[in-house]
């Protein structure tokens, strides 16, 4: 975060509670950032939870408590979010970037968002990358023959045919590269990972160490040699559910085929390896096709006073092409639209304008971030929230950096969500898709579902929307309106 930023950030948030007769502040743009990372899963460990900062013991301001009070109003009893997401769903299904189901679906919020009565309803064009998996299989072919469930990982090429090979296994990413020399050429390595279980004291899902075998586990493999490279499914918990996601080649490493499999799987291969050589044969169809035009969906409420100054609240509309998307992250694309519309239907119109945005291409590339970067990134931005840990109960936000200052003055409003639980304000990430916000300076947040079972599905065929309670995703949608509310409104 640069200096100037820091300061900006500090100033507003320091006059949350100030009276409007108070002295005017400075606002800064955001500065141009640098380049985001595309492309492989950006979203690292959430970090325990935890306060970073004192209570300030100060009263929320009459604005904030009388928001609270009609924004949980307006969304008590109501069903619609989760309805809306169950119709996008079955619609559409999954929605890969370079599909039309994405671009249809796309379309449809639209639609939605204008019959909300939201303002400046458009689809702001962007170019996608489009990766299509094709037929794929794998099989045990010696000692016996068993066919084993898979997914080919996302931006993998194909095998040019079926790849029968012997494999070799390893029981995390870095050992690979302590095998010795020529024990992986030619042969199929597999890296058995372990993802630990979801630990309830510190909210610790284990998701950042263990999905570098996914998405270094490629290259690090090529690196010895090897022709393919399984991985077991980045999951602690499995019922022959495989898990995709992107993986990431280095620059000068030989590409080669990439596949996930169940932790079943990988067992039993692990299994039958320390007995003696066992074979595969893979077969993925894979192949990237041209970029594909794409966008992102955007609707406002403009602001009553400084309409130029925005606060971005979304999630992203595409998915893989596994499952329906609904956790990932079609629910929080749809707690986004209803947090817009509640405030409006709480006869609230904010400060500032607020935004809408349904990011495309946050799964393989990015590139619905940086194109909302590159086309809106020295505008004034006051805050940005992201959903996209699935939709569990409510449990808070989390505020990326480690501006203690900016922390206690966010948590005076903490006690306004109490309607809603025990939900906390606390230090640890935004998101991906405004990471080139958050690097710029704007603050950003990540609202805070409890995420206990979201890499049960993640990335699966499990990703549907009956794993979703309807309650849960209104609530959750009442607190990001509650919260982007503030920000917008703040003096």
């Amino acid at each position: 975060m640069n200096i100037r930023a820091i300061a900006g950030v500090s100033l507003l948030l320091a006059a949350a509670c100030k009276p409007s007769g108070a002295a005017p502040e400075t606002h800064t743009p955001a500065e141009q950032a640098p380049p985001a990372v595309a492309g492989v899963d950006a979203q690292p460990e959430p970090a325990p939870q935890q306060t970073g900062a004192p209570e300030t013991g100060e009263p929320a301001p009459a604005w904030a408590k009388d928001a609270a009070t009609k924004i949980f109003a307006a969304a008590e009893g109501k069903t619609r979010a989760w309805d809306r997401l169950a119709q996008m769903s079955d619609l559409y299904g999954h929605r890969l970037s370079g599909s039309k189901a994405l671009e249809d679906a796309i379309a449809w919020t639209l639609e939605i968002m204008t019959d909300d009565g939201h303002q400046n309803v458009r689809k702001e064009a962007v170019m996608v990358p489009h990766w299509v998996r094709g037929k794929e299989s794998l099989a045990i072919a010696s000692p016996m023959r068993r066919p084993l469930t898979m997914l080919g990982l996302g931006m993998s090429v194909g095998t040019r045919g079926t790849l029968t090979r012997e494999v070799i296994v390893v029981d995390h990413v870095d050992a690979i590269a302590e095998l010795p020399e020529g024990a992986a050429k030619g042969k199929i390595v597999l890296i058995n990972q372990v993802m630990p279980p979801y630990d309830p004291h510190t909210g610790n899902t284990h998701y950042g160490p263990t999905v570098q075998a996914r998405t270094r586990g490629a290259s690090e493999a090529a690196k010895k040699g090897a022709d393919a490279v399984l991985v077991r499914s980045v999951t602690a918990v499995s019922l022959d559910n495989p898990h995709t996601g992107t993986l990431s080649y280095e620059e000068g490493v030989r590409k080669i085929p990439a596949a996930a499999v169940t932790i079943e799987g990988a067992e039993l291969l692990a299994r039958q390896a320390a007995r003696g050589p066992v074979k595969v044969s893979l077969k993925m169809g894979a192949k990237q096709l041209p970029d594909a035009p794409s966008g992102n969906a955007i609707a406002e409420i403009v602001g009553r006073e400084k309409p130029d100054e925005v606060v971005v609240i979304g999630g992203h509309i595409d998915s893989w092409d596994v499952g329906d998307g609904a956790s990932d992250d079609g629910a929080g694309c749809m707690a986004a639209m209803e947090a817009a519309t509640l405030i409006r239907e709480s006869g609230l119109q904010p400060r500032r304008t607020i935004r809408v945005v349904l990011f495309t291409n946050e799964e393989n590339g990015l590139r619905g971030g940086l194109g909302y970067f590159d086309a809106h990134g020295k505008e004034p931005h006051l805050g940005a929230i992201e959903s996209d840990s699935g939709m569990g109960r409510p449990t808070g936000f989390s505020l990326a950096g480690d501006d203690a200052e900016a922390l206690a003055a966010l948590k005076v409003f903490e006690p306004l969500f109490g309607a809603l639980g025990d939900l906390s304000i606390t230090k640890g990430w935004g998101g991906a898709d405004i990471s080139p916000l958050t690097r710029a300076g704007v603050l950003s947040m990540a609202l805070r579902p409890d995420a206990s079972h979201y890499f049960d599905l993640h990335h699966s065929p499990a990703d549907t929307i009956d794993k979703i309670d309807p309650a849960h995703l209104e609530q959750n949608a009442a607190a990001m309106a509650l919260m982007a509310y503030i920000l917008a409104e703040r003096e």
